[in-house]
């Protein structure tokens, strides 16, 4: 029997038990569907990860300050010092000290109640420069930033996030409107592009003003100290010299040493590697979860094609008399099993990427779907078949005519 009789005797011995190959085949489908789910379901919650991570700016270096100890020996956490000045963030800004660093911008920032009109509603205060926009690569949908003129004389100038304005003004235009904050008035010259929410909270949530004017109205300090410095490294290939160069020469600054800094300075690439690293051990866990129910689906195969081998003994044993060979009989039930794992693998890919583009919109994450990981379920899918036809595909292979012939 040459192979296109094996394959056409194998499709007919499945289209005569349809109700039994087609819920073989739905085993194989479920497990292939769950693995390309939650496999892309992990890769683009990666993706995401990524992009909400780049989206804080380009190139881009946090310094925070280090902890504090009290007189009890009580330690406060990270950020809790404040060892971070403006003077730091100037240092870093030359260019004879750190040459790979672009721009830098110091911020300041605290919660404060806004008031317009009727409307409160309490954010988070920015105080810093016009650096800002560029390092944190962001940009205005109306009106525009403020200025470096506008800086120096510590303007009473404000640019809102999206979020902001909306709580505060609903759909109409900010830009020209009074807000207070606390009880100092503030003219909005900008409202900034939508960034979205990130590990850190909602981006578009935040009131931006220039750091002078933050450090008259609202800093303890007087703007000797800052909050944190957003650094700009001069371009992907130079982070790490940047990251480098902010920390030698902040250490130098402080009398500090690798062991005993004040501060932290953390980059883009620790962030993505971290969070790529949780997002892969449950990307992981759960195909793992998934792959059990192809565990399954591979049973269930096995299931049918003993029940095949039992119901169809006076078939095998009729054929052997006529002079089919032990190896045509195993390979025909070897091709039903793994026609019905290909079956199963196919559907599986269609359902899976139909799932992909359905569940997308609805939970918000891009579910991603990928041509090797496809292919790759194909190949599973027929391996399932085929490592699971071995076993009655060999004991059909065994029968003898004589007792096949004389079963009923």
């Amino acid at each position: 029997m040459n192979a296109a009789e094996t394959l056409r005797t194998a499709l007919e011995a499945i289209r005569s038990r349809r109700l039994r190959s087609a819920l073989t085949v739905l085993g194989i489908l479920i497990g292939i569907a769950a693995v390309m789910l939650t496999v892309g379901l992990g890769q683009g919650a990666q993706q995401k990860v990524t992009e909400q991570i780049d989206s804080l700016g380009s190139n881009l270096l946090v310094v925070t300050p280090g902890s504090t100890t009290s007189t009890t020996g009580v330690r406060g956490g990270f950020g809790s010092a404040s060892s971070l000045t403006s003077a730091d963030a100037q240092l870093l800004a030359d260019h004879t000290v750190a040459p790979d660093i672009a721009a830098v911008a110091p911020v300041s920032q605290g919660q404060q109640q806004l008031d317009a009109g009727t409307q409160n509603w309490t954010t988070s205060v920015i105080g810093t420069t016009p650096a800002w926009e560029q390092v944190r690569a962001r940009t205005t949908q109306t009106g525009r930033f403020f200025s470096t003129q506008e800086q120096d004389a510590a303007a009473r100038v404000a640019v809102i996030g999206a979020t902001t304005a909306s709580e505060l003004f609903g759909a109409r235009n900010p830009v020209g409107e009074t807000v207070i904050v606390g009880s100092v008035p503030f003219t909005i010259i900008g409202e900034l592009n939508t960034a979205g929410s990130t590990i850190g909270g909602d981006q578009d949530d935040e009131l931006v003003i220039p750091a002078t004017t933050y450090a008259a109205a609202f800093s303890t300090s007087g703007g000797a100290t800052v909050s944190s410095i957003y650094v700009e490294a001069a371009s992907q290939d130079t982070l790490s010299a940047a990251y480098q160069e902010a920390s030698n020469a902040l250490m130098t600054s402080h009398g500090q040493s690798a062991t005993t800094a004040d501060f932290t300075v953390s980059s883009q690439a620790s962030l993505v590697q971290t969070a790529t690293a949780t997002t892969a051990i449950l990307t992981a866990l759960l195909a793992g979860i998934a792959a059990i129910s192809l565990l399954v689906g591979g049973i269930g195969v096995m299931n049918i094609m003993l029940v095949s081998v039992t119901e169809r003994v006076r078939e095998i044993g009729l054929r052997k008399a006529l002079g089919a060979t032990p190896n045509a009989i195993q390979r025909q039930f070897l091709v039903e099993a793994s026609v019905l794992g290909l079956i199963g693998g196919v559907l599986g890919v269609i359902v899976g990427v139909v799932f992909a583009l359905i569940l997308t919109p609805v939970i918000g994450i891009p579910v991603a779907i990928s041509i090797p990981a496809a292919l790759g379920a194909l190949v599973v899918s027929l391996g399932i078949g085929v490592v699971a036809g071995v076993y009655p595909a060999r004991r059909a292979a065994r029968l003898a005519p004589i007792d096949a012939l004389r079963s009923e």
